[in-house]
């Protein structure tokens, strides 16, 4: 199941997404372990069956969502 909170980083509310199962969840064809957004986004995404591997990968996905977040778009690792 995928989960989505509000979240405070540095005073300012963001969205947090993730899948409560440990799994990837996925927009546009990219994956990601958990998605931080802007609260106005609208930004959705579907969970996959795909296990959260290790931490490396965990690692490319924080650094995709910062990424979007501070620049609005992905940067690839």
């Amino acid at each position: 199941m995928i989960k989505t909170e509000t979240i405070a980083i540095d005073g300012k509310q963001y969205d947090r997404t993730y899948s409560t199962i440990s799994c990837y969840i996925e927009r546009d064809g990219a994956r990601y372990s958990e998605a931080i957004d802007p609260l106005s986004s609208g930004r959705m995404y579907k969970e996959t069956d795909i296990p959260i591997e290790n931490e490396s990968n965990e690692l490319t996905a924080y650094r995709t969502a910062y990424n979007i977040v501070t620049t609005g778009q992905e940067v690839a690792p």
